[in-house]
């Protein structure tokens, strides 16, 4: 029996249909980005070449990835990698995947604090906060905190990668700093509430660390260690911001506002949502 010829072009369309059926959302582009991993080429270089067949090697590939996109592991973990500003991060398990929502916080932590010479970047994750003010702040001493050693790697291997040297630390909160202070303090912290992780995407929900996501009952507990201990580490003139969940912006303000902070203001991401809020240490 002849054995059935997958075109590049054929075996899109049937793979955009099978994962839309798995509740994937834009399944033809994701079917693009993994048959580009298998194949070796770039989106242009797969419609130069859409009546190519595969070859078993490329076949194989590509099919054990959609497998897995079919049981909604998340894509960057397939492919292990995620852009965000505009540079490129490995990401695995261990950490959160990076969203473009967060790029908000990098780019009013920038505009706030442009003459930084110290950062601290708590919760760093894939550490891509932290990578991001260290390439857009070449003279600046980066920090970063973590309490998961395994996401600590991930984040060293993501500094080495786009060529910054940032300082890693292993603890909970600014416990690994106590005594020492910062000119800016960023954090991107869990904030989801406990209730209403059941209820999100697969992807998110059966893959990202729970650690990461458990922002207690309420989705503020983070907020409420973070903000007066960071007060504690900044130095005057200083400004804290963080990233905040969809309507969670009003009680974080009120948080800078008890602790002592001044000049708050909020921001939005490219969605419209209130997705950063931050406030500067006066006297």
């Amino acid at each position: 029996m002849q054995q059935e010829t997958w075109t590049t072009i054929k075996i899109l369309a049937w793979t955009r249909e099978y994962l839309a059926g798995k509740g994937v959302e834009n399944a033809r582009l994701e079917a693009e980005w993994m048959l580009c991993a298998a194949t070796g080429l770039d989106r242009v270089g797969l419609y130069l070449n859409f009546e190519r067949p595969l070859n078993e090697a490329e076949l194989a590939t590509f099919r054990a990835m959609v497998a897995r996109r079919a049981r909604r592991e998340p894509l960057q973990h397939i492919l292990g990698t995620q852009e965000f500003f505009g540079l490129e991060f490995g990401v695995t398990p261990d950490v959160l995947i990076p969203r473009h929502d967060t790029e908000t916080l990098v780019t009013e932590a920038l505009s706030h604090m442009p003459e930084a010479t110290s950062v601290l970047d708590i919760g760093t994750g894939s550490g891509c906060i932290a990578v991001a003010l260290a390439r857009h702040l070449p003279d600046a001493k980066v920090a970063a905190i973590d309490i998961s050693d395994a996401a600590l790697e991930v984040a060293r291997r993501n500094a080495a990668k786009n060529g910054v040297a940032i300082e890693f630390l292993s603890g909970s909160l600014l416990e690994p700093v106590t005594g020492r202070h910062f000119d800016l303090i960023v954090s991107n912290p869990p904030y989801i509430p406990r209730a209403d992780i059941a209820a999100l995407e697969p992807e998110v929900r059966d893959h990202e660390p729970k650690g990461a996501l458990d922002g207690g009952t309420d989705g503020l507990d983070a907020y409420r260690a973070l903000i007066p201990a960071a007060r504690a580490c900044l130095n005057p003139g200083g400004w804290l911001l963080v990233e905040v969940g969809i309507g969670q912006a009003a009680e974080v303000s009120d948080l800078f506002r008890q602790n002592g902070f001044g000049e708050l203001f909020t921001a939005r991401d490219p969605g419209a949502i209130e997705r950063v809020a931050g406030g500067k240490r006066h006297g």
